[in-house]
């Protein structure tokens, strides 16, 4: 990032329910105040869009998913797509939240086109 030492001042508007959980946020989080709460979110975003817009690598990771168990047809669709991208994932593992409610994190190591692969099948299939 360029810059460091200097800020610059800018506007947001947001929602004002949204600015009440992000002040629950930063505080519960202990972060100072509710600029270094943005500054770490946005550059999480910025980290975030960089890596999307990779086209080659080798990167290994986590892609972490939250899903309910009774939407027709899902679990079996999860399991086919891990076994899809059986290449790219090193190990994984099933959480029961709820009776209805899992989080799957799934480690992964392999290209940046097989990952984003997987992890795209993933979010399209969720949704």
């Amino acid at each position: 990032m360029s810059g460091r030492g200097k800020v610059t001042r800018f506007s947001v508007s947001l929602p004002p329910g949204l600015v009440d959980e992000l002040d629950e946020a930063w505080r519960t989080m202990k972060y100072e105040n509710r600029s270094k709460a943005i500054h770490d979110a946005v550059s999480g975003f910025i980290t975030e869009f960089e890596w999307m817009k990779e086209e080659s690598g080798q990167i290994a990771g986590t892609v972490n998913v939250l899903y309910y168990t009774d939407k027709p047809g899902l679990v079996e669709e999860m399991v086919e797509i891990q076994h899809r991208y059986m290449g790219v994932i090193s190990s994984s593992l099933h959480i029961l939240l709820e009776e209805n409610k899992c989080l799957e994190i799934v480690a992964v190591r392999g290209t940046v086109k097989e990952v984003k692969g997987l992890a795209q099948a993933i979010q399209a299939r969720k949704e």
